[in-house]
């Protein structure tokens, strides 16, 4: 089965699914700013989760850490303690971004420095730039991003950081701009649109600052090309019950089953 066949198919089961949640979708043309859908809570912020690898890729590459597609290639060490079999391998930028590999972002914002990584973070202008991490634990550097703790963005937020990264307008090199382009995962759709995006996914915080793990999120964020056209998209959603399903590939798979339709002048 064609590939956008298996995306509309994903799209028509996941529609009941997504009742079950509150959803943020965001498309935007590039260039003209024109909304071509805004639908739901779009303003309130959530932790980016692994989408957090796309500005992370562009701090890589401007410091000089990350080299290439393929440059540094980091073994797997056991006390990384992934969970996901994926994970347990020698790791590339590439092939980071596209089984979004934990450990790695943690090796690199270990490479990094306290110091370095929340001046990126505060100079890129990235959501709540807060990157303390988990209440009273000093994990910043490796866990700011995730789940309920201290990063958090918005939809409007990504779709504007979106919009710097693609005028080149972020305080990065313009290699960094490029070499992260190189390494977005992409995927083709139909009517000859190729879309690059990152998902992410986590648990909703609950009162004290804890992880629901009844109620996912899930992102998915990037844009897409035809020809002279650019269109930009953030899909969140947040679970209002427990699904079996990660709500990433949901955001992302109903997403992109529908872009070819709203990108249609």
């Amino acid at each position: 089965m064609r590939f956008t066949q298996l995306l509309l198919s994903c799209a028509f089961l996941l529609v009941g699914s997504q009742a079950f949640a509150d959803t943020c979708t965001i498309v935007m043309e590039f260039g003209t700013n024109r909304i071509l859908k805004k639908e739901g809570d779009c303003e309130r912020r959530s932790s980016p989760a692994s989408t957090f690898k796309f500005p992370l890729s562009l701090m890589g590459f401007d410091a000089g850490i990350l080299k290439s597609e393929s440059d540094p290639a980091w073994p797997y060490k056991p006390e990384y303690a992934a969970w996901n079999t994926v994970w347990k391998r020698t790791t590339t930028p590439h092939s980071w971004l596209r089984d979004s590999v934990l450990w790695y972002s943690q090796v690199l914002t270990g490479q990094l420095g306290a110091e370095r990584f929340a001046h990126y973070v505060d100079a890129l202008n990235y959501g709540n730039r807060d990157v303390s991490g988990d209440k009273g634990k000093a994990n910043g550097l490796t866990r700011s991003w995730l789940s309920a703790s201290s990063l958090q963005i918005s939809p409007v937020e990504q779709i504007a950081f979106l919009d710097r990264f693609l005028k080149g307008q972020l305080p990065v090199s313009q290699e960094a701009h490029e070499k992260t382009r190189a390494i977005m995962p992409i995927f083709l759709l139909a009517d000859g649109w190729t879309a690059y995006g990152k998902t992410g996914t986590g648990f909703q915080p609950l009162r004290d600052g804890a992880f629901d793990r009844s109620r996912q999120f899930g992102w998915f964020v990037g844009w897409a090309t035809k020809g002279k056209r650019t269109i930009l998209f953030a899909r969140l959603i947040r679970d209002e019950r427990k699904e079996n399903s990660v709500a990433s590939f949901r955001a992302r798979d109903s997403l992109l089953a529908e872009l070819p339709a709203l990108a249609k002048e």
